[in-house]
């Protein structure tokens, strides 16, 4: 049922678990995890790393990134891997002596609700918060399945955030609904020199789009997307006016 970058992965994680299970075990031991089953998540995760290791070897993998601009598209074809495969070995690319970019990369099911959370080496807020701004192109993947999409955020902190997202789908059986996610990954703008979406329109030359960390976190007040009033703030009441959204609040 795997497509073949996924049957490829899963082969090598099965090759880990022959070839690698005394070093798993090791690593496992050495957390002093409190239960069974936080062990077996590890060693899971552990297995899982050996795998997207072998099939995009560390060195190799980093010259492809900076030898190609850190194409997403070219990456997937010369290691044979899939688009989420490709963005979460990019989060790990911080060994001493050889870092590549600090990327971030998150998964969302249709409800946005985040499946994967990678922050890597990015330190990311976009990572770290429990919620997510519509005005993000994550959500549009969904309406552009398989489309590579880029988009220039920034956040309130006045951080900028260079983001790509496309749809994946996992695999389905008989008449179950086909499993769809969208997968972002993103680096600080500062670095988008480096990458080869210059080339393409341009990162100089795209909108930037001021978003939040959920409305409830953010204090944007001309928001039309606005769903909640932002914790902690008094709202106000006019009723010889009405604002763009229904939340009119006052400021610090």
């Amino acid at each position: 049922l795997l497509e073949p970058a996924s049957r490829s992965f899963q082969a090598a994680t099965q090759l880990a678990q022959l070839e690698a299970r005394g070093e798993g075990d090791a690593l496992v031991a050495g957390a002093n995890l409190p239960d069974r089953a936080a062990e077996r998540l590890l060693r899971r995760h552990l297995f899982s790393y050996f795998a997207a290791a072998l099939i995009m070897p560390y060195a190799r993998f980093l010259r492809a990134c900076e030898a190609t601009g850190y194409d997403l598209i070219l990456l997937q074809r010369r290691f044979g891997a899939g688009f989420e495969q490709v963005a979460h070995r990019l989060t790990t690319l911080q060994r001493v002596g050889a870092r590549g970019l600090p990327f971030f990369m998150m998964r969302i099911d249709r409800a946005g609700q985040a499946s994967k959370r990678y922050a890597g080496a990015s330190g990311s807020p976009l990572v770290a918060s429990a919620q997510r701004c519509p005005l993000w192109n994550i959500h549009g993947a969904f309406a552009r399945p398989a489309e590579l999409l880029h988009d220039l955020v920034e956040l309130e902190d006045g951080s900028q955030w260079l983001t790509f997202s496309r749809t994946v789908e996992g695999p389905t059986y008989g008449t179950q609904h086909p499993a769809r996610f969208a997968v972002a990954v993103g680096v600080e703008a500062r670095f988008a020199s480096s990458l080869s979406v210059r080339g393409e329109r341009g990162v100089t030359g795209t909108r930037v789009v001021p978003v939040g960390l959920g409305c409830i976190a953010c204090m944007r007040p001309d928001c039309s997307q606005r769903s909640a009033p932002p914790a902690g703030r008094t709202l106000l009441f006019n009723e010889r006016e009405r604002t763009i959204n229904a939340y009119h609040f006052a400021g610090d």
